[in-house]
């Protein structure tokens, strides 16, 4: 059997899988839906989400670790209730990367995706949710996907964190690394969205375009358009992996 997807391009069934991408509020979910041939006439509610190409769906599902989970969650629930599933969910968007190894503009996909302040602190120092007994902060993607992105897009792989709130001091960017010394960004959904994909055993990714420096809050410094260019940019380069990924094949 075989489907047709953008630009006359014939898939085999048995290899396309659903994606859907989540990002944090409607100019990066504009950013990535470029990528993919922009919104698809007929979609629902543009203010909402976006059917990109059939296998595709592009979401805005709010800011913030609580409400990305939770507007992910419903919407992998809905998809399961209407018989259609997705095999794959991606948290994509602009955020922080730590300098010299993310600069701005630089492209980073999570090799871990870390919930870098969910736990507590002790005089001892910070610790995590998993250390104290109560759960994870941290989700894998799938290893070789990950490896087939990177390798697509030209992006660099590390751990992204997840905040609740945006590091806007040298100290706390530098205590941030002494925890998490691989880390390459920072956001505010990534874990959120990979919370509600593994309550539905579903794979996740997290894909970050660097508009800012961690550390200082210098708004001056900020090249929030060059990061949604090299968003869209990096995702055109994805459309052949993310087609042709089986997540059952894993």
């Amino acid at each position: 059997m075989e489907l047709q997807a953008g630009e006359g391009r014939v898939i085999a069934a048995a290899a396309l899988g659903r994606v859907l991408v989540a990002t944090a509020v409607p100019v990066e979910r504009d950013a990535v839906a470029k990528a993919f041939g922009g919104f698809s006439p007929g979609s629902d509610d543009e203010s909402l989400g976006a059917t990109a190409h059939g296998w595709t769906d592009v979401i805005a599902v709010g800011v913030g670790p609580a409400l990305a989970a939770a507007s992910t969650a419903s919407a992998l629930t809905a998809a399961a209730l209407r018989g259609t599933p997705y095999d794959l969910v991606v948290s994509a968007g602009i955020g922080g990367g730590f300098q010299p190894e993310a600069p701005v503009g630089a492209l980073v996909v999570a090799d871990e995706i870390v919930a870098a302040d969910l736990g507590a602190e002790t005089p001892d120092g910070f610790v995590s949710v998993t250390e104290l007994g109560f759960g994870t902060v941290r989700h894998q993607p799938p290893e070789d996907l990950l490896r087939r992105v990177a390798d697509a897009a030209g992006a660099r792989t590390g751990a992204v964190l997840t905040v609740s709130t945006v590091t806007g001091t040298a100290a706390r960017a530098t205590a941030l690394r002494e925890r998490h010394p691989t880390a390459l960004a920072e956001a505010m959904e990534g874990f959120g969205v990979a919370e509600a994909a593994g309550a539905h055993g579903v794979p996740v990714l997290e894909i970050r375009a660097v508009s800012n420096p961690v550390g200082p809050r210098d708004r001056a410094a900020w090249r929030i358009g060059d990061a949604l260019a090299a968003l869209t940019e990096g995702f055109g380069k994805l459309v052949p992996v993310l087609e042709s990924w089986n997540r059952h094949d894993q």
